[in-house]
């Protein structure tokens, strides 16, 4: 016993160290008072009663401050307050290696201020490892003694390298002195096995001892009036009950006043973190301690400013982790950085802002290893937003919280009831529950309140135990949880003052396919809070970052299908992007390429001016399902797009899928809308039910808006009677060019050299084509058709149609020999002053559509073409007697990729950029 009487006496002795002068024990009421000035013996029978059973360390746990006396006259010296003080606090990571010392030793001797007071973490790490001590010694770990040996050699390390002379073998003894007694007192812990939160605290804080010392040194090195101060002897906090502290302003006014007294400075070094209780009793001031030790000194000081120096250039409008285009906020205000920090944004502990409000002192966030960076400013008001711009956005960012659940309680016999919601939350408080947000409709039907994921099976069973009388007897028809939830919370001071700002957030959100579970927003309109799902949580930050701060529309995008038409609007959208994205703040990024055996990824987006060059270097095999979950699921931006540039009906079969899940889809493909008819309903209805967009103007028209005029005439409620047209670019250059005694095979080579036909022409003189375009119109105008209902007069001639039998080469071989057919009834047209036209036709009078060979006579617009252009007559109510006509190219990729193209940016429109 003899060694553990000598341990314990040596573990006592730890607190007569230098780093905490006069110091004595404060024992609690079941323990005799005594000093540390010797060692204090004990008995077997002593260390029986002392520890009890657990072998109590409340003998030496108590350790106290001394006492300063406020009550004794002053000496001359007076503090000055007011804005000759500058506070600035330095973090673990600013203070981090003897560099980082040197550096922020640099920033205090360059401040110009008058004076300043300086308040410093312990080095990067060394908290943890110190709370990581104690954890080891309380669970008999022996290896607490090479934990503790790494900390001396730490700051050994650390003063060698910045220290020299006096000063180092003034530290390094004092430095000694500490660990020595650290080890015995862990030494005690490890034989008791257990350790009060006192003394946990009392060890913990040696870092900022330790850190705050060495960075005293270095400034009066450089010949400045410094001194280091002891904040457990000036800042005296009264625990509460929620694992926080409040500070006694009043009496750590009267005890700095009577330390600087007797320590009058220039500079003062702080240890952050750390105080006392109103017996002495050392405590820490739990969570984000330092930052909240910084700005209870810039209120004891009155300071001018307080200046919290981290490794970010200030706050942002959003995670930049989750957001990439988040940007730094040069002003908040008290009130929106409170808001911020409450719902999980990095910027300052609530509390933190309470002191420096008092006094309006504003705290500005600065980057240590970026000075060029101006920081953020959190003061009372803030006008001013990005990086000097004066956009007055009514939010200033957001933040979101995670792994959270819905819980909620309703039922109709809650309506009118008193009192139930205080039972609801008495039985959450009483299984220390935290409530992060609160939802009741007015209806008082139901109450919806969402606690940490962790929490809610305790919360359901107490509210299952507490009302299961209510749920038996019907007054209350449930109590459910819903997982896996997240917060989403928008925040700014002037949403308050601004109409729409809801509306808005709500329109982002239904835009980016997101659904809301539950909406919360207080009366002082600082925030609007929502609550989603877990994994819709990143996309919806990004969807409503991207309306609200930046005015863009960012959109991914997936081009399939890179062939003629593909490869244009690559092109084009290579051209464009620049210009889209400063003068019209549309962001297009093509993520991803595929064609039927290649395809190619990018996680940020594609150099489109090299992506023939990196299909062929970086492409891999086609996949089409890991091509769209790719596009769709880069998280950094909310909204997608998978443009079709194909002909193929597999991929066409696929635009439900995409639909349902939120995908934007545009195309010129018309397998789609003139497949099977109710696959065509199913597709319009999900379009119609729904934020995602189906856009297909290329699929008649090429570049003419020729689905869009016939939207127009519907919505606004003329009604269609007939639609007749020339649709194809291919048969009008033929019908065009198809005069005199040229042959009608001789055109149709001419057509095919000049690069208007298919490889096949047959695709082109079957009329196919044709009636696809023609079953789309009808469909738009309400008809009720299918691809076979439409008659099609072919221009292959019969012989020739079987393609087994002979190939697009034999096809143009013997195709002059079917001359004569189509000569003849060319003539007949000419002597009857007419021309042929190879036309598609919507009835919609009489519920049918036709594309066949017709003639009109030389005064009708459809004679008037020429080259390959197409041309659309609309017969309708309105436009009866006079038709309603388009015309233009109809014809060749640079059209067709405009038309896509011009959808691309109806989307953006639609998703919220400037029109």
């Amino acid at each position: 016993m003899a060694a553990f009487s000598a341990t314990i006496s040596d573990s006592s002795r730890f607190l007569s160290s230098t780093s905490l002068p006069k110091r004595k024990i404060s024992a609690p009421s079941q323990c005799r008072s005594f000093s540390l000035s010797k060692p204090f013996p004990l008995s077997r029978s002593n260390i029986g009663s002392q520890l009890g059973g657990r072998k109590s360390l409340n003998i030496f746990v108590q350790a106290s401050v001394s006492d300063i006396s406020v009550e004794k006259s002053m000496d001359k010296v007076h503090l000055p307050k007011g804005d000759m003080w500058a506070v600035h606090k330095f973090g673990g990571t600013c203070v981090g290696t003897s560099q980082r010392i040197k550096n922020v030793a640099d920033i205090i001797i360059s401040d110009d201020s008058e004076r300043k007071l300086v308040v410093v973490s312990a080095m990067s790490k060394v908290t943890d490892m110190m709370y990581d001590l104690i954890n080891k010694a309380q669970s008999r770990d022996d290896s607490y003694i090479s934990a503790l040996d790494a900390v001396l050699e730490k700051h050994n390390s650390t003063a060698l390298d910045l220290l020299e002379g006096d000063d180092l073998a003034s530290f390094l003894s004092q430095l000694h002195h500490d660990v020595s007694n650290l080890k015995a007192m862990l030494r005690a812990i490890y034989i008791a096995g257990h350790v009060t939160e006192s003394f946990s605290d009392f060890v913990v804080g040696h870092g900022e001892l330790w850190s705050a010392q060495m960075l005293s040194y270095v400034v009066r090195k450089n010949g400045l009036d410094c001194k280091w101060m002891d904040t457990r002897e000036i800042l005296i906090v009264n625990p509460t009950s929620s694992n926080q502290v409040d500070p006694d302003f009043l009496e750590s006014e009267k005890r700095l006043e009577k330390w600087f007294s007797q320590n009058p400075s220039e500079i003062i070094i702080a240890t952050g973190f750390i105080a006392s209780t109103p017996q002495n009793i050392p405590t820490t001031l739990k969570r984000d301690g330092s930052d909240f030790s910084a700005a209870i000194m810039g209120a004891l000081f009155r300071a001018r400013q307080v200046t919290i120096w981290t490794d970010v250039d200030g706050v942002y409008s959003a995670d930049p982790r989750k957001v990439s285009e988040a940007v730094i906020l040069t002003k908040l205000s008290y009130q929106e950085a409170w808001e911020m920090s409450y719902f999980g944004a990095n910027v300052l502990h609530p509390r933190t802002i309470i002191p420096v409000m008092r006094y309006d002192i504003p705290i500005v966030i600065r980057n240590i290893f970026n000075l060029s960076a101006p920081g953020t400013t959190i003061c009372r008001s803030a006008s001013a937003d990005v990086d000097g711009q004066n956009l007055d956005s009514p939010v200033k960012g957001f933040a979101t919280i995670d792994n959270l659940a819905l819980v909620n309680v309703e039922g109709t016999g809650m309506a009118g009831v008193p009192g139930t919601a205080s039972a609801i939350f008495s039985a959450v408080k009483d299984v220390g529950a935290n409530v992060i947000m609160i939802s009741q409709a007015s209806s008082e039907h139901s109450v919806c309140f969402a606690v940490p994921e962790k929490e809610v099976k305790a919360v359901a069973d107490a509210l299952q135990s507490r009302f299961r009388q209510a749920l038996d007897a019907g007054r209350l028809s449930q109590v459910a949880v819903i997982p896996n939830c997240s917060i989403l919370a928008a925040v700014g001071q002037k949403m308050a003052s601004t109409p729409g700002v809801s509306a808005t957030l709500f329109n982002a959100l239904a835009k980016a396919n997101i659904n809301i579970r539950a909406i919360a927003q207080g009366c002082s309109e600082y925030n609007i809070t929502v609550v989603l799902k877990r994994e819709d949580c990143i996309r919806a930050l990004r969807a409503v970052h991207s309306r609200f701060y930046l005015s863009r529309t960012t959109i991914a995008m997936g081009i399939i299908g890179p062939g003629l038409i593909g490869a244009t609007l690559l092109d084009q959208l290579r051209d464009q992007a620049a210009v889209l994205k400063e003068e019209f703040n549309i962001d297009l990024r093509v993520m991803g390429i595929t064609g039927s055996r290649t395809m190619l990824l990018s996680e940020v987006g594609l150099d489109l001016s090299r992506w023939r060059e990196l299909l062929k270097q970086k492409g891999q095999v086609a996949d089409l399902e890991k091509f769209t979950q790719h596009v769709h699921g880069n998280h950094f931006i909310p909204n997608t797009v998978l443009v079709d540039c194909t002909a193929d009906s597999n991929v066409a079969s696929c635009y439900h899928d995409w639909l349902r899940k939120g995908i934007h889809v545009i195309t010129p493909n018309k397998k789609a809308n003139s497949g099977p008819l109710d696959k065509y309903l199913k597709l319009r209805a999900l379009q119609r039910q729904s934020y995602t967009h189906y856009f297909y103007e290329a699929t008649v028209g090429a570049g003419l808006p020729i689905i869009s005029t016939l939207r127009g005439l519907l919505e606004t409620g003329d009604r269609i009677l007939r639609i007749e047209g020339i649709f194809s670019g291919t048969l009008s250059y033929i019908f065009n060019n198809f005069t005199g005694t040229r042959t009608f095979s001789e055109v149709v080579a001419e057509a095919k050299v000049a690069g208007f036909t298919e490889p096949d022409p047959r695709d082109d003189l079957s009329g196919t084509d044709v009636a696809r375009k023609v079953i789309i119109l009808a469909r738009e105008s309400g008809l009720k058709l299918e691809l076979s209902d439409i008659p099609v007069q072919t221009l292959v001639p019969e012989p020739l149609r079987v393609r087994a039998t002979a190939s697009a080469e034999e096809f143009m071989k013997q195709l002059p020999e079917f001359d004569k057919d189509l000569a003849k009834e060319r003539q007949d047209a000419e002597e009857s002053g007419e021309v042929l036209r190879y036309v598609g036709v919507v009835d919609a009078i009489n519920q049918k559509g036709v594309v066949k060979l017709r003639r009109y006579s030389k005064s009708h617009p459809f004679a008037q073409l020429s080259g390959s252009d197409n041309i659309i007559a609309f017969t309708t109510t309105r436009y009866k007697e006079q038709p309603l006509i388009v015309r233009g190219p109809g014809a060749g990729a640079q059209v067709t990729a405009g038309g896509i193209f011009s959808d691309i940016l109806r989307l953006a429109s639609y998703l919220g950029a400037p029109s």
